[in-house]
């Protein structure tokens, strides 16, 4: 089995290169008589054409007005914009720092009723405690060069876990036991997070697994990228350039098997809170 992140992205583009085609077969011209009016290479016309090169609003613009079809350049950007927001650059997200990110997704998390969450790096930021999101979120901010909001960002992301404790929402939450030994800030850090862990357990909302790094992976399913399925109708995948959206059926059916494998490896109850216990022992 594998997940393929970026493909409904490359469907979008590859639907819009489609409809830009056809506008120039309809206007009866060649590519070569579209890039001249378009004061443009021919090669720039072939690679929109053929989804090599995404086009700008002011692309798009001109091959409408070259085709004798002005009226469809705003449905045409529309969609481009789209197909832009399914695989956006970290470092275009958080521009501005992280402070922004976090507020944005909180409409999202309190209309969400049911999470689905598969974590193989870091602890879900809905399960972070304010020490644990501080350090890391510090790292963040080095690494990619961005603004340093971290403490604005920290509160913002305490208030959206608050749908933890509010509202009608439930948790599935799975979480690989090397994430449990990756040490995010200092010793007291993580022992609180760990200890934090093993508090949510308890919550009625919450389910949470634990797959531990002994089970076997051949025949099952290997550690995936970190993802968070928003009511089976939107997920988030966190790659380390770039979040991408998922949408489509059929990647939301790839991700939720796998979801479903990954909750089959997993230890629950006593036998979770065994794992995270021998990680907070190992801190000593």
């Amino acid at each position: 089995m594998s997940t393929f992140p970026t493909s409904s992205v490359q469907e979008a583009r590859a639907a819009l290169a489609g409809r830009l085609r056809e506008l120039r077969l309809d206007a009866g011209i060649t590519g070569k008589q579209l890039a001249r009016r378009c004061d443009w290479s021919v090669a720039k016309s072939s690679r929109i054409e053929n989804a090599v090169t995404a086009p700008s609003d002011a692309d798009i613009r001109a091959w409408c007005t070259a085709c004798g079809a002005e009226g469809q350049a705003a449905d045409l950007i529309a969609a481009n914009r789209q197909a832009d927001s399914m695989y956006v650059h970290w470092k275009r997200l958080q521009r501005t720092g992280m402070r922004q990110l976090q507020e944005t997704s909180a409409r999202l998390y309190e209309r969400t009723r049911l999470f689905r969450v598969y974590a193989s790096h870091v602890i879900p930021g809905y399960l972070q405690t304010p020490g644990y999101a501080t350090a890391l979120m510090g790292t963040i901010a080095g690494f990619r060069g961005i603004p340093d909001d971290v403490s604005d960002a920290v509160e913002a992301r305490m208030r959206r876990s608050r749908v933890l404790n509010e509202g009608d929402h439930r948790f599935a939450t799975l979480i690989e036991e090397k994430v449990l030994n990756h040490r995010v800030g200092d010793t007291e850090v993580m022992a609180s997070q760990l200890g934090y862990l093993i508090a949510c357990m308890g919550l009625p909302s919450m389910s949470l697994g634990i797959i531990p790094a002994t089970v076997p992976r051949e025949q099952v399913m290997w550690p995936l990228e970190q993802f968070t399925v928003f009511d089976d109708v939107r997920i988030h995948v966190e790659l380390l350039a770039a979040k991408v959206t998922v949408t489509a059926p059929g990647e939301l059916d790839v991700y939720l098997r796998a979801f479903a494998r990954l909750t089959e490896m997993a230890v629950y109850g006593a036998d979770a809170r065994a794992l995270i216990v021998n990680a907070i022992e190992a801190l000593r």
